[in-house]
């Protein structure tokens, strides 16, 4: 795999998102967490998986725009429909827990990523997270809108939604977006330790306490759907390919232009 690197130790696999320049999240990564999970599902050595960024800055920022058909025929690999909603939704019902381990960005298509692990925990200094979608009039299609509702009420996820505002982790966790915000220093080992322990006890306690808690938690794929093929839809406008247009003239998609994009967000307001 080219875009991730993997390490197993006592029963969790350690996975390393390393995709440069800022971990878009375009075919190649598609493809290999389509890779990933068909090979770790099956292998009943595995019961974790810990998900990590190999870059200080970005965790995953968001979906390559310029690439959408491409990535979205490597999910249908995997889930048989072109659709990264309906991917990230396979890896939550999958019997395989997951955990993010978040250091810097994580926007939208990113987030929704994490959103749909197990669990997610945070670096208080670095971490930031964002659902931006709207501001390019659109809604987002990995199943933010399902997650935070859920996890934040409605108040909360339409403010974090419409907004397009970045939080940093300590706001995160107030609003219920990740588990913790916990240290940078302390990051790697406290989801080391949780990790190895969720993997040590029985696997069947993993499966029905996971399809217990999805059976409550998790919208049907239907929804997942739905919101896929809005953005789908949305995306090829007239009025959001002159707002995409628009922010790739202004630094979207390179590491220096979306280091602050909440606020280069503002740039846009004529499109």
């Amino acid at each position: 795999m080219s875009t991730l690197t993997v390490r197993s130790e006592r029963g969790v696999l350690f996975v390393t998102i390393d995709a440069p320049p800022m971990n878009l999240l375009g075919p190649e990564l598609v493809r290999d967490l389509v890779s990933l999970i068909e090979a770790a599902e099956p292998d009943d050595t595995v019961q974790v998986l810990v998900f990590k960024s190999g870059d200080p800055d970005y965790f995953i920022s968001h979906v390559d725009v310029t690439r959408i058909r491409e990535y979205r025929a490597e999910a249908a690999k995997l889930t048989g429909e072109a659709s990264i909603g309906l991917l990230f939704r396979y890896l939550s019902a999958s019997r395989l827990v997951t955990i993010a381990q978040i250091e810097g960005r994580v926007r939208a298509a990113g987030s929704e990523f994490v959103l749909a692990c197990d669990m997610r925990f945070a670096a208080r200094e670095s971490a930031i997270l964002g659902q931006f979608e709207p501001a390019f009039g659109q809604l987002p299609g990995g199943g933010a809108a399902q997650h935070l509702t859920r996890l934040m009420g409605r108040g909360r996820a339409l403010e974090v939604m419409l907004g397009a505002e970045d939080f940093d982790a300590e706001l995160a966790e107030r609003y219920g977006w990740i588990n913790r915000a916990l240290p940078a220093d302390a990051l790697d080992d406290f989801v080391s330790s949780l990790a190895y322990r969720i993997a040590a006890f029985p696997a069947a306690g993993h499966t029905v306490v996971k399809d217990r808690v999805n059976a409550i938690a998790l919208a049907p794929v239907e929804d997942f759907r739905r919101d896929s093929d809005l953005f789908g839809e949305g995306v090829g406008t007239p009025a959001a390919q002159r707002r995409i247009g628009a922010a790739l003239d202004r630094g979207f998609q390179t590491r220096d232009g979306e280091m602050d994009w909440a606020r280069a967000l503002d740039d846009l307001s004529d499109y």
